[in-house]
């Protein structure tokens, strides 16, 4: 997920075990066992793992044993252990740290401060938004600040010997005030409650507003002594959330003191020395004080902690328990059932008992009695990939809801939703990937609506994909998206073409039925489906960024630059997960696809380029803690090797999943890190939403049931399965061996049972059984663009300019070099194209079926008179064209990611221009740059000398730059223009600019290095 970068911290690691959990009681049925009571449960653990079948009814609260919410709160795992329910839109748990990449969830494992409680949270994102309404018990000298802000503020000591939690419940005890807090939830509220172990000194509780996010507006309203309203409006990643709640007390308390200075939005309650336990409901709405009240009232009616603790166990349950999993190791066993319990933590509802939400457009709308819930938290860029797929297996009617609340977004929003939260789109990451949601659910037979809504699906669909945003505009016109047009280019062609195989599958199913109503839109979207081919370099076998027709260079394909979405080029170039038939044919053929594989998971390259903590999890350049990575390991199956996915995946679910806090390789993603291990350690895994059809894989237990809601179960049974076993010799459906190395949804939704029959070493035979449906042949209309094989655009005295394009044999390339469009009348490109002057070239490719977008490649002619030499190293990450980029003569805007800017880090910069002959000159300008949300500012100062004679050298100014304000954190471009008292003839010019220094206290990055970025350097 997108990170901000941040300070990392580095720990120990205490596994979890399970007979913690068992020492704090459990329960059976809706009775509540005490820890007295659980030796024998203790005593029968192995022998129930061990007897366990999957087919039977079970007491429900068996899988939730094997529910460790601590695995992810370690590491970069970014999970938190507090209490929610299955989808809810509570998340009570504690907060450990206030800020930094590693407290995005408000908790980390290796911290041993809790400041209180909070009731919002987000699982495993790279952002820390929420964290609303943090409660603060505490006893004997009150304090009102927090401890991150003030050595004497509130927070209190933990250790982890004294915490516990399970599905829908958390404990701990703060060590400092000797304070025992239990935590419980239903789907709207929570449910406090603070056992005073002190018996000397006042109790307190301190209502804290201010926590986390920057608060807008925000009150807190004592209505009488058991009861506090209050709301917050505030701005973080989301910059306009609306959070409500009404709190509810069993005891009442003494005094109370509102704290309104500075801006500061707390209440402190106070309660007498004698008290011994205060129980507290929360209820929370996005909507108003009333719906919060509601939300407890209806939900948590009494005072009973442990039975409401009893319902949310039931609901987790129900949950758990639509999979049956089975394996005689019980980390393994830990391992699936904590990651179906992630995967089930979000979207979040967003709706109140009464069925009002607040809509994308703030406005308050309410649900019709029989449209299900309203949801928000869709992570897309991460979730349709795994989660959503696994939904459509096991939460058929939740998708049906999630999809719902896309088209209402649209509606309310104009646009479907990328990255929203909170009623806010927040446009982070890339693509559209709702349509993957939609379409996979339609193409899946899940989404039976009248054909009104399905036009209205279908239409949405079409409108946000073609916003002109993002560079979407540019992927239509040309084929793909340009370094200097968008950053992110080549990333976000890929993931355009993808999702836009995501529709054109849906509107080629619906044309199936509907006489072809959409015949003219179902061609467009199969070709622009295909745009992924024009970011493919033939001669290196990678996805390469492109300025128009030429490849960004120089090129590392282990380099993290802005061409990619925290990534590299290993790590996007098999992304076209549509048409593995196509880019295996690309490559060379299903043995040149197995043998670029193979390179993948084994090289020894490291990465390079920008620091991406995201990108972690390493197999060679395999990243599974990053979601680019997560299709890869099953594209063996279109090789002639199908054996090497389930080597390695085996291998991934082995090492990139442990029973421990750091026991997730990467960010968990709101459920998309824990889904790829659901799907995976079943067997299955699809590589494609959308395209109906799972991929075979290496499953991990000796048997599972999936209890579909169509009332059939699907029993899966793995035959010799042992660590060692993990190749599959072969596969049975209903009896009748599958002799394919997939599946399809339909068949599994037919229920029935599945054996996989694995052994020790491959069984080489399956090598010859078919893959998935996929594209694998280009349209005759479909047309590569051309490309100019060398990325240079700098020449001396002449160039060669090649062209040519994928597939050559099938088309002819026609150019000008005139500054006319090329056409079936220019000239036919056979041979290289000499130039010695500055020349646009422009080129297309034909064949008799039509003609493809046109390119253009910009060669500059150095004049010989000018040289340049650098005193100072640029990033080879933001090289632009090299050496001589300064004086190319192409400037770059204010977007630094599109390659046309050079960048410096953590250093002064200088430069110097020599004219050997001499230049006459007035004027002098420079280019600099200022984006401080990316670490990028201003120079100190700027100086600049020239020199008459080649040695002797004389100031024209140094001009200071003030450093910016934080309320001037826009990206800006500035050319800074030095004037000679008069024209003279010039023999060097010299540029000297002081770095701006450390990020400023202000800056997130504060006190850490900065960068300088230059372009372009002109003179007159």
């Amino acid at each position: 997920m997108r990170q901000f970068l941040a300070h990392h911290h580095s720990f120990g690691m205490k596994p979890f075990k399970i007979n913690q959990l068992l020492a704090i009681g459990i329960f059976i049925g809706s009775a509540f066992v005490a820890p007295a009571q659980v030796q024998e449960l203790r005593d029968a653990q192995d022998t129930r793992i061990k007897a366990f079948d999957p087919s039977k009814k079970t007491t429900y609260f068996t899988k939730s044993l094997f529910v460790n919410p601590f695995i992810g709160t370690g590491g970069h795992g970014h999970t938190y252990p507090g209490a929610s329910a299955p989808f809810g839109m509570i998340q009570l748990s504690p907060d450990t740290r206030y800020e930094g990449w590693d407290g995005c969830s408000g908790y980390h494992y290796s911290d041993s401060i809790i400041y209180g409680f909070s009731h919002t949270h987000l699982s495993g994102t790279g952002i820390p938004d929420y964290g609303d309404l943090l409660l603060v018990p505490q006893s004997g000298t009150p304090k009102t600040e927090p401890g991150y802000l003030s050595s004497k503020g509130y927070g209190s000591a933990f250790s982890h010997d004294t915490e516990h939690a399970t599905p829908g419940y958390y404990d701990v005890k703060l060590l400092d005030n000797n304070i025992d807090v239990r935590l419980t939830v239903s789907e709207r509220a929570g449910f406090h409650e603070y056992t005073f172990n002190e018996a000397s000194g006042k109790k307190f509780i301190l209502i804290d507003l201010d926590h986390r996010d920057k608060v807008l507006n925000a009150s807190v309203t004592p209505v009488n002594p058991t009861t506090i309203e209050g709301f917050r409006i505030s701005e973080a990643w989301a910059t306009n959330q609306h959070f409500y709640f009404h709190l509810k007390l069993d005891v009442p308390y003494q005094k109370m003191r509102l704290i309104k200075s500075n801006g500061q939005h707390k209440l402190l309650l106070i309660f007498p020395k004698e008290t011994k336990k205060i129980n507290v409901k929360v209820g929370i709405s996005a909507v108003d004080i009333a719906g919060a009240k509601k939300n407890v009232e209806q939900e948590i009616p009494d005072w009973d902690f442990d039975g409401t603790r009893a319902r949310v166990s039931k609901l987790w349950a129900k949950e758990l328990d639509k999979i049956s999993f089975h394996s005689p190791d019980k980390d393994v066993m830990t391992n699936f059932y904590t990651a179906l319990y992630h995967s089930f933590l979000a979207p979040n509802y967003f709706n109140d008992v009464d069925g009002r939400y607040r809509g994308r457009d703030f406005a308050i709308h309410t649900l019709a009695p029989n449209e299900g819930g309203n949801y928000t938290v869709f992570s897309l860029w991460d979730t349709y990939r795994a989660a959503h797929p696994l939904f459509t297996l096991v939460q058929q009617k939740r998708t049906t809801e999630f999809v719902s609340t896309f088209l209402r977004q649209y509606e309310q929003g104009g646009d479907l939703p990328v990255w929203e939260l909170a009623g806010n789109e927040t446009e982070c990451m890339i693509g559209y990937h709702s349509v993957s949601v939609i379409s996979d659910a339609f193409t899946k037979g899940l989404l039976a609506y009248p054909d009104e809504t399905i036009n209205a699906l279908i239409n949405a669909m079409i409108a946000t994909s073609t916003f002109d945003e993002f560079g979407k505009t540019h992927f239509r016109k040309n084929g793909f998206i340009s370094t200097g047009d968008e950053p992110e280019s080549v990333s976000k062609t890929l993931e355009y073409a993808y999702d836009d195989f995501a529709i054109y599958r849906m509107l080629s199913l619906y044309n199936d039925t509907h006489y072809g109503k959409y015949l003219k839109e179902e061609e467009t979207y199969l070709h622009s489906s295909l745009n992924f081919i024009n970011s493919f370099d033939p001669t290196t076998k990678f996805m390469r960024g492109r300025r128009s027709g030429q490849w960004f260079s120089p090129f590392d394909p282990s380099e993290v630059n802005f061409n990619y979405t925290e990534a590299n080029s290993w790590q996007y170039s098999l992304y076209a997960p549509h048409a593995i038939g196509l880019l295996a044919n690309m490559l060379g053929g299903k043995d040149s696809l197995e043998h670029w594989l193979d390179r993948l998971f084994t090289t020894n390259m490291k990465l390079s380029g920008r620091d991406q903590a995201d990108i972690t999890g390493l197999i060679g350049q395999y990243a599974h803690g990053n979601e680019p990575s997560h299709h890869m390991a099953y594209l063996y199956n279109y090789t002639n090797a199908p054996h090497k996915t389930q080597l390695y995946v085996d291998r991934i679910l082995k090492e990139m999943y442990q029973n421990a806090p750091d026991g997730l390789s990467g960010n968990e993603d709101c459920g998309q890190m824990s889904a790829w291990y659901v799907l995976s350690a079943l067997g299955l895994y699809q590589v494609a939403p959308g395209n109906p059809y799972y991929e075979l894989g290496r499953p991990l237990m000796n048997e599972a049931t999936i209890q579909l809601e169509n009332g059939k179960s699907l029993q899966i049974k793995v035959s010799g399965n042992s660590p060692e076993n993990h190749y599959i010799q072969r596969v049975i459906v209903n009896n009748e061996a599958l002799n394919a190395h997939f599946v399809a949804h339909e068949t599994l939704m037919q229920g029935g049972t599945i054996e996989f029959v694995m052994g020790k070493t491959p069984n080489k035979s399956r090598s010859a059984y078919p893959h998935a449906p996929t594209l694998s042949e280009l349209p005759n209309k479909k047309l590569p663009v051309p490309y100019f094989v060398q990325g240079e655009r700098v020449f001396k005295e002449k160039m060669d300019v090649n062209l040519s394009v994928l597939f050559p044999e099938n088309y002819t390339i026609h150019y000008t070099t005139n500054g006319t469009a090329p056409a079936m009348s220019t000239p036919v490109y056979t041979e290289p194209i000499p130039i010695t002057e500055t020349t646009t070239i422009r080129a297309v490719a034909m064949n008799e079926y039509g003609i493809s977008a046109e390119v253009t490649g910009e060669f500059v002619k150095q004049d010989p008179n000018i040289s340049i030499q650098l005193g100072a190293t640029y990033a080879n990450q933001y090289a632009s064209t090299g050496d001589l980029a300064l004086i190319d003569g192409i400037r770059g805007n204010k977007e630094f990611r599109t390659g046309d800017w050079q960048g410096y880090w953590a250093q002064d910069f200088s430069a110097e221009i020599h004219f050997n002959e001499g230049k006459e000159l007035s004027e002098i300008y420079v280019g600099i740059l200022s984006d401080p949300k990316s670490w990028i500012f201003f120079p100190k100062s700027v100086q600049v000398e020239v020199s008459f004679d080649g040695t002797t050298f004389q100031t024209i100014d140094k001009r200071q730059i003030p450093m910016i304000a934080p309320t001037e954190t826009a990206a800006t471009r500035k050319e800074l223009q030095f004037r000679l008292k008069s024209t003279a003839t010039v023999k060097v010019i010299r540029i000297k600019a002081e770095n701006a220094g450390k990020c400023p206290d202000w800056h997130l990055g504060a006190g850490n290095d900065t960068w300088l970025f230059f372009d372009e350097i002109s003179f007159f």
